[in-house]
């Protein structure tokens, strides 16, 4: 069974950075697309953001479209997600989950329910 194992969470003030990093745990390990997602305190999980197994395309949330970047490192089957100027909004559990069908365009991507395997999720707390 594979899994996939974020880091990189922890504590930053307001306009700081931080970066997520996802690892699959079978570097074998192919997926369509790889995403990411975000539940705040009190709130809904909201998607945040995707890349895409071939050529690396990515898609990103409108809130975060200007502030975060995904990339991903082929050699190692891990996913990053850079998070720049960081608000207070964006406190919450991320996670990131694979999706192993193909499904069409990008918008699809945005519902939980096309992704096959979720990590365990990793704490960003952002204080202002």
């Amino acid at each position: 069974q594979v899994q996939l194992v974020e880091s990189g969470g922890g504590l930053v003030q307001a306009g700081g950075s931080l970066r997520l990093s996802c690892a699959a745990s079978e570097r074998t390990f192919s997926w369509f697309v790889m995403g990411w997602f975000r539940q705040g305190p009190g709130k809904e999980r909201e998607f945040v953001g995707l890349i895409r197994w071939s050529g690396s395309a990515t898609y990103l949330a409108d809130a975060v479209a200007d502030r975060f970047s995904i990339s991903r490192d082929h050699a190692k089957n891990t996913v990053y997600l850079q998070m720049n100027t960081l608000k207070p909004e964006d406190t919450a559990v991320y996670y990131c989950a694979a999706a192993l069908r193909n499904y069409g365009g990008n918008y699809y991507y945005r519902f939980s329910g096309k992704y096959d395997y979720w990590g365990q999720g990793t704490q960003v707390t952002v204080t202002s």
